[in-house]
């Protein structure tokens, strides 16, 4: 049998047959319309897709396995993807460091390059199918539902693969090959556009490489340190070396720019197909940038400060990222822009170059970031309250040497309505569109800039709060989720660990009041004159207070009764053995999780199972939709509500019939 273009290896399971497919997607659309769930979105990093054919070990939101993986989240509903950063990881004492958000603002990760495109007749074969299948391997099969990227092994492939399809390249376009003369068309049209940002980037990576670390401010020759910005102001010893740097080293620094082309086509024609299906890819806007952009734009941040986040319970987090000199990003009152607000918005334009829409990191730096001291040693960072506000503060509370206020002009509040929320709308994104990502402390400033005067969308939890209280804000665009990519996996959650109303130490979540059984039992059946509705709610309560995965899907489909929501990969295929990535901490595991190329396989036997950890979507909508039925009958006036419950009925039964019959397909086991 054959799902979505993926073998299928295992006979354990029922799954939709082809015949079966438009039905179901059907289904679920026209569920998700009936709830008026607008953007139901599935949150899935760029290396965590999985493979298909081959493995590099790394995954790619742009190959041809991540197109069966978009078909497969379409099939139930879901008309988008949040990825995270992707640009080219940063390095770290010679070792790749796995979080995205370290990685480039402008350079896209050369790692997400499909290879096996790369052997075939559009790219004029300039990657040998004998060196593709020496350097990777077949997926390999195993008993856990997910696998693990290997950032380290990912990179020697990618090296070796690379340089061979760029000799091959020159070597085909020298011998008038037409695939190598229409891809170097190709290849100077993304030239006319970034030649000099990929020129500096080059140049950056031939000097990391000769002082062996790319903090350029361990480097020993302060020239080369501070290249970039005294080559902007035409310094001729600056331009010299510059150039010097340039003509020694071409070779090498264009086959940087030939791999950054790869890389860019590849994205823009995944683009291109989405667009057919409808479906969207949301980008993150990192808060951040590598030490790469840091030199590009040295003088646009300050110079003994860093970004953190504040920790009123604990020692606040050192993030080691860059901020933004609020002299730097205006010029004058006309808010034309400086050198860091030129920064910022290409930052934005590089976000949204392929993608359709845009996660917002850390808002709070966009309006009062949290400063600690680039020289302070980590013992200076204090617990609790009692912090040194001479190595970790707001930027509000920055003073100039003459103890006057840094930012006297606020430039950073001024920041969204001049330069963010503009920038975004040329590219028709309005502010209730982007995922903002408001989890932070919440100083004063923030709340003013960012509650009071503009109302901006939220992230809200229903880790923490009911659907029912949180949906009657006045706030346009919220977005709403049960765990996330920083979260361990939801279907472990009644096993926090915490305090207990009592005082003691526990399994808090059970007696959580966005999580009482009896909550959820009423809220998706809140109809008081539905036929046997006490009886109804009282076998739910018990069965959520006996079984917890009962009770965690019944969270979820709360969360689907929201206009806007975002569901972890990890989630919705059922993988609880692993963790994604824990923010805060500094584990070796973090940012290596990543979906097994098994995964069809694994998603429709785990659902099959007496007590499945992975989302039956058909069966969710049902409870959700049936709840929206119930909250439009509640809604309506007493004398009319048992018409208007008839009328519902009769219109949505067929549909709740449906639902119903994909949700029992797939609980079947294979025949």
């Amino acid at each position: 049998m054959q799902v979505l273009g993926i073998s299928n290896k295992i006979s354990f399971e029922r799954r939709p047959t082809k015949d079966e497919e438009p039905g179901l997607k059907s289904a679920v659309t026209k569920a998700y319309d009936a709830i008026g769930a607008k953007e139901r979105v599935v949150i899935t990093h760029g290396s965590c897709f999985p493979d298909l054919n081959y493995s590099s070990c790394i995954g790619s939101p742009y190959g041809s396995a991540a197109k069966e993986y978009i078909k497969f989240l379409s099939l139930y509903g879901f008309n988008g993807n949040q990825l995270g950063p992707g640009g080219e990881l940063e390095y770290k004492n010679g070792e790749i460091l796995h979080s995205p958000y370290n990685s480039s603002a402008f350079a896209k990760n050369r790692l997400f390059v499909d290879l096996e495109e790369l052997t075939g007749d559009k790219y004029g074969k300039i990657l040998s199918e004998e060196t593709f299948n020496k350097i990777t391997k077949k997926p390999q099969i195993t008993d856990k539902n997910f696998d693990m990227t290997d950032f380290e092994e990912a990179v020697k492939i990618y090296d070796t693969a690379l340089n061979e399809a760029y000799k091959n390249f020159k070597a085909n376009l020298s011998k008038g090959q037409p695939q190598a003369i229409s891809l170097n068309k190709e290849f100077n049209v993304f030239l006319q556009k970034h030649n000099n940002r990929l020129e500096e980037e080059g140049i950056f990576k031939i000097l990391s490489k000769h002082y062996n670390t790319d903090d350029s401010d361990k480097w020993d020759n302060k020239l080369d340190s501070d290249l970039m910005v005294n080559f902007r102001h035409g310094r001729p010893e600056a331009v010299k070396r510059y150039r010097d740097i340039k003509k020694t080293n071409k070779n090498t620094i264009d086959e940087y720019k030939f791999e950054q082309f790869l890389t860019a086509k590849q994205i823009k024609e995944n683009k291109e197909w989405r667009e057919t299906i409808g479906f969207k890819y949301y980008n993150d806007l990192l808060v951040g940038c590598s030490k790469m952009d840091r030199w590009r734009y040295k003088e646009a941040f300050l110079k003994d400060w860093e970004m953190g986040a504040r920790e009123s319970s604990n020692v606040s987090q050192r993030w080691y990222i860059p901020v933004i000199d609020p002299k730097k990003i205006f010029k004058n009152d006309k808010y034309e822009l400086n050198i860091g607000g030129k920064f910022l918005q290409e930052k934005i334009n590089f976000a949204l170059e392929y993608c359709e829409n845009i996660r917002i990191d850390h808002a709070m730096g966009l309006i009062e970031p949290y400063l600690m001291s680039k020289h302070a040693p980590d013992a200076a960072f204090v617990n609790g309250n009692g912090k040194n506000r001479d190595v970790e503060k707001y930027i509000s509370e920055l003073v100039d040497a003459k103890g006057n206020e840094y930012d006297k002009y606020w430039d950073y509040p001024k920041l969204l309505t001049k330069l963010i929320l503009p920038a975004l709308k040329e590219h028709d994104i309005t502010p209730d569109m982007p995922v903002w990502e408001d989890i932070c402390s919440y100083p004063s400033r923030f709340v003013q800039i960012y509650e009071r005067e503009l109302n901006l969308p939220k992230i809200m939890n229903l880790d923490w709060y009911r659907a029912k209280d949180v949906m009657q804000t006045t706030r346009k665009g919220d977005w709403y989720l049960v765990g996330s990519h920083d979260n361990i996996p939801a279907m472990t959650y009644m096993q926090r660990q915490g305090t207990l109303q009592n005082g003691s130490k526990g399994e808090y979540t059970r007696e959580d009041y966005a999580w009482e059984a009896n909550y959820l039992a009423k809220y998706l059946n809140s109809d008081d004159g539905r036929q046997n509705i006490g009886t109804i709610r009282n076998e739910l309560e018990n069965l959520y207070n006996t079984n917890d995965r009962a009770r965690i899907r019944a969270k979820f489909a709360e969360l689907l009764t929201t206009p806007k929501f975002q569901i972890s990969f990890a989630d919705l295929l059922g993988i609880t053995d692993v963790t994604y990535n824990i923010g805060g901490s500094d584990r070796d595991e973090n940012w290596k999780e990543r979906i097994s190329s098994d995964y069809l396989d694994k998603y429709y036997k785990n659902l099959a199972s007496e007590n499945p950890t992975a989302l039956n979507i058909p069966e969710l909508l049902k409870q959700a939709l049936q709840a929206k039925i119930d909250m439009e009958v509640m809604a309506s006036s007493a004398d009319i509500r048992d018409k208007t419950r008839a009328e519902l009925n009769e219109k949505y039964k067929p549909l709740l019939d449906e639902l119903q019959k994909y949700a029992d397909i797939l609980k079947e086991p294979e025949e």
